[in-house]
């Protein structure tokens, strides 16, 4: 017993020196971490706890690790924001309609963001995107309509509700796999949400968010709308 605490104290004793690294601006995204044998006569533990440690930060998405080039920092937290909503969900702790109302929040928030930092050329980019959905194959537009949404969060300008954003698109993805090609299989269903896309786009070439919040909730409603269905047939 004394010997695994002493082991955590050590591997947590790591942990807390890169933190402060990071945080006097030592190591900073795309630096790489000393080696493992460096950083244990640095901090006087076994390269065992060292190995624990960057494991640890690895799962945590703090770190990168690539075969024979060493360990980076990357701060790459989506994929543990997707594990640890994945397992809420298996657990029963979330749901789908909790998944959407939270999106439909975090989406409405980076749209209005985007309004205020989006740029000329980003607004081109949405236009080209929006435009091409109306178009594409059924399997295209899936993308495009991931694509949509993956520029428009980019443009609020704010980091974490980015990275949320992809975290729960790829929870969606993976729980719910077909709900975006069952909105867009059905005539009124696509048109709706062409609707919906086409009044967020406006509302960033017109930088109006009463617009935006009218367009979130059209998108939502529609979405809501195919998420009880799914409810329903799972629940049979």
């Amino acid at each position: 017993m004394e010997e695994s605490a002493t082991n955590k104290k050590s591997y947590v004793k790591v942990i807390e020196y890169i933190k402060k690294q990071i945080r006097e601006g030592e190591l900073k995204a795309g630096s790489r971490l000393p080696a493992e044998r460096e950083l244990s006569e640095i901090l006087g533990v076994s390269r065992n706890s060292v190995r624990e440690a960057i494991r640890t930060l690895d799962i945590m998405g703090v770190i990168s690790s690539h075969q024979g080039a060493g360990n980076y920092i990357s701060g790459n937290f989506e994929n543990n924001l997707v594990e640890s909503m994945t397992m809420m969900f298996l657990l029963n702790q979330i749901d789908y309609q909790q998944i959407s109302q939270l999106r439909r929040g975090l989406e409405l928030q980076a749209l209005i963001l985007a309004i205020d930092n989006i740029t000329d050329a980003e607004i081109e980019q949405i236009k080209k995107i929006n435009a091409q959905l109306e178009h594409e194959t059924e399997e295209i537009n899936v993308i495009l309509d991931k694509q949509l949404h993956y520029n428009i969060a980019l443009a609020s300008r704010n980091t974490l509700i980015f990275s949320i954003l992809q975290a729960l698109s790829e929870l969606i993805d993976q729980f719910i796999s077909d709900l975006r090609r069952d909105i867009l299989m059905t005539e009124d269903s696509r048109l709706i949400l062409n609707e919906a896309h086409d009044g967020m786009v406006k509302s960033l070439i017109a930088r109006d968010k009463e617009l935006a919040y009218l367009a979130i909730n059209k998108h939502f409603g529609i979405v809501d709308v195919k998420l009880r269905e799914k409810e329903r047939k799972t629940m049979k």
